[in-house]
């Protein structure tokens, strides 16, 4: 059964960060939005939960800051590695010219949360779950709109716009025919999540040895922590076995060994596969990606989240008046690229020379790693460690609010 087709100024495709974001930036501005989220809620586990000081600004921008950080979270302020045997600290955040000088670790579920309870304050904001896209409504070579599943059968959207965020297995970019290129990547990620002690060191932060690496991220009461493999490599790992597993994982972390049972079996660990892709265009007519649908991250630095985000104000930005009007044009979409495709090829290309410089030569290698010397002289020169803060912490072009205001709050 198809519904009476709705009509709305825009349809963003996927309730990540960049998604409500875009959605609920371009309702606080006046744009008739439509959000589309396949899932009943935002709760999955071991997505993206860092939100860098530049998303940080954003809210501040907004006048959301202390309202957004009554949320529960911690805080990372400095980074430290281990490489090999060596101990060094490598970024400090504390020196950012932005009002939170620190990374906030949060459940990405409460920050989806906050942005769609924000959203709902704005007439124009329609927020659907469990509404899974299926296929784009064409006319002339033109997108206008979108088909999805919904609760109450197949629900149609006719759009101005209709916007990609639905991640790197994008249905949006796949029916739009948006070509990639695939930058590849010699790892993948086990994601699984432990007790922390008030006793253990909360600078704890990466461990780089021959054959893996470990990243552990302090959430307060539990460590949520990364075991980098080869790619590919799951099945050797549970070849050998989850006491093997767990074995490893305290050669990383002695610290860990009175808890380390708490991993039962591999059913409590989660496999990332990690992508890095991009697309070549971004858009055709009526249809744009952002996000990881237009540029899957690395997790390294674990910039995807905020990047994406910085994408959904520059579309923001660029979208709101013209789309409020009804006069958005190819030269809109063309423009959004431009502007966020440097800082994505930039992010990326870093993120590409720390995988096959470091991070690859240690998975595959047999003999115990040595740090860089960029790396010892970060150590060494404290100021040296505001470089990778800058870039970590602000990105390659952070965004900045421009849209106004404009729509009156729901009743």
């Amino acid at each position: 059964m198809t519904n009476t087709p709705l009509r709305k100024q825009c349809c963003v495709v996927g309730g990540g960060p960049a998604g409500m974001m875009l959605g609920f930036l371009l309702a606080r501005a006046g744009v008739d939005v439509a959000v589309l989220e396949k899932h009943q809620d935002f709760f999955r586990d071991f997505r993206g939960d860092t939100v860098h000081p530049s998303t940080l600004q954003l809210m501040y921008e907004l006048g959301l800051l202390d309202e957004f950080l009554k949320l529960p979270h911690s805080q990372v302020a400095r980074l430290t590695m281990q490489i090999g045997d060596e101990h060094l600290r490598v970024i400090d955040l504390t020196h950012l010219p932005t009002q939170c000088k620190y990374i906030a670790l949060m459940p990405q579920w409460d920050f989806l949360n906050f942005l769609a309870a924000h959203g709902k304050r704005y007439k124009t904001f329609d927020l659907r779950m469990c509404a899974e896209a299926t296929d784009l409504v064409e006319e002339g070579g033109r997108v206008v709109g979108i088909r999805a599943k919904a609760p109450e059968g197949e629900l149609d959207i006719r759009a101005d716009l209709v916007v990609g965020c639905d991640g790197r297995h994008s249905t949006v970019r796949a029916k739009a025919g948006l070509q990639s290129d695939d930058f590849g990547a010699p790892m993948d990620v086990l994601w699984f999540r432990i007790t922390r002690k008030a006793t253990d060191d909360p600078e704890t932060f990466g461990h780089i040895e021959s054959g893996a690496l470990l990243v552990m991220l302090d959430r307060t009461d539990y460590w949520q922590c990364a075991y980098v493999i080869p790619k590919g490599g799951i099945d050797k790992v549970q070849a050998t076995g989850i006491e093997a597993f767990r074995k490893r994982v305290v050669e990383f972390s002695p610290f860990l060994a009175d808890r380390i049972g708490e991993i039962k079996s591999f059913d409590d660990v989660k496999l990332l596969t990690v992508a890095v892709d991009r697309l070549r265009q971004w858009w055709r007519p009526g249809l744009i990606c952002i996000g990881d649908a237009a540029h899957a991250m690395s997790p390294i630095g674990g910039v995807g989240v905020n990047i994406a985000v910085q994408d959904a104000v520059a579309a923001a930005n660029r979208l709101a008046a013209p789309l409020k009007a009804g006069k958005a044009t190819d030269a809109d979409l063309e423009a959004i690229q431009r502007r966020r495709a440097f800082p994505a090829q930039m992010t990326q290309r870093i993120q590409l020379t720390m995988q096959n410089r470091i991070i690859g030569p240690a998975l595959q290698g047999t003999t115990r790693p040595k740090p860089p010397l960029l790396f010892k002289l970060m150590d060494l020169f404290p100021i040296l460690r505001r470089i990778p803060a800058r870039l970590l912490g602000l990105g390659v072009r952070p965004e900045h609010i421009r849209t106004p205001e404009a729509a009156p709050t729901a009743s």
